[in-house]
């Protein structure tokens, strides 16, 4: 007899980047379906109007997730005010696009450090409050990107790759403690990160309630790989088969390897000024030979 589909009607969900795109559309499927939600995002207002607009009692608090220390104590407030994490989505993410060998050394570090580490700290801060408890779920939040390589975003693959992987390693390290961890790795998703793209890929784009639907349903049946939409898992699983040139030349037939390239740069401006505003928070030296310095801040 198949198991009953867990509920997280009760349940603590917490969501990085909550205020807008994928993490605003998880967040309101997850209040929906009668969760306590607490939306953690750097933009204190838009956090905000997001739970306002969301409903049923959902927590709005700053969250730079690149300050580590910072992080923590947002996970330690999330808990003093709903109690224990029972979800913990690790969402905030940047894409900044273009040639790889055009990219500055602070862009690089900027996507490192929200994409990559930020979601390392945040699955070893949801480790050590659910292992204890024995149960639990982390959401990481990665991208079809994170099986592939795409021209034009190079870095962000890299970050992408990284959670797949970290993931994957978590997840060998859960097996047994009764807390489960899945892997989201959408498409092109009808968000403001993918802005300026052309729809010429033959996989089309999906909309952030989609990647919310999918989360809910690996909340409710766990399971380590989400592909949204799931298509992109087949097309991985079969294309994995065929030697390298095939596989290249599968990749031009979908039209995958020129989604990142072929952008409108008027129609991503507004995107990519935000997502430049962004920084991590420690100080970092961009360039060795100088002494220019990143300010704080992230996306």
């Amino acid at each position: 007899m198949a198991k009953q589909p867990r509920s997280v009607s009760g349940k603590v969900v917490v969501v990085t980047g909550g205020g807008r795109g994928i993490g605003r559309a998880i967040a309101e499927r997850m209040v929906h379906d009668g969760a306590r939600v607490a939306i953690g995002d750097v933009d204190a207002a838009t956090a905000e109007q997001a739970a306002a607009a969301i409903g049923g009692g959902a927590l709005a608090l700053p969250l730079d997730v690149t300050d580590r220390p910072a992080f923590t104590g947002f996970l330690d407030e999330v808990e003093s005010r709903l109690g224990p994490i029972d979800v913990l989505v690790n969402n905030a993410g940047i894409m900044p696009l273009g040639p790889f060998e055009e990219e500055d050394d602070a862009v690089v570090i900027r996507q490192l450090e929200i994409n990559l580490h930020a979601v390392i700290h945040g699955t070893k801060e949801a480790m050590r409050r659910m292992r204890p408890r024995g149960t639990g779920h982390i959401v990481n939040i990665a991208s079809s990107a994170g099986k592939t390589g795409v021209a034009g975003g190079a870095t962000y693959c890299a970050c992408k790759h990284g959670v797949v992987g970290l993931s994957e390693a978590v997840r060998a390290e859960l097996r047994g403690s009764g807390v489960e961890i899945s892997v989201i790795m959408p498409g092109l998703v009808r968000t403001e990160l993918t802005d300026g793209l052309a729809d010429t890929c033959a996989v089309k784009r999906v909309t952030p309630e989609a990647v919310a639907e999918e989360v809910a349903g690996a909340l409710a049946r766990p399971r380590f790989d989400v592909y949204v939409p799931r298509s992109i898992g087949t097309i991985n699983s079969l294309v994995g088969l065929l030697p390298r040139r095939a596989r290249d030349g599968v990749a031009r037939a979908l039209k995958v390897d020129r989604v990142l390239v072929q952008v409108d740069a008027s129609a991503r401006a507004k995107y990519e000024a935000r997502a430049a505003a962004s920084a991590p928070a420690t100080e970092v030296v961009v360039d060795e030979t100088s002494a220019d310095r990143e300010p704080a801040g992230a996306l």
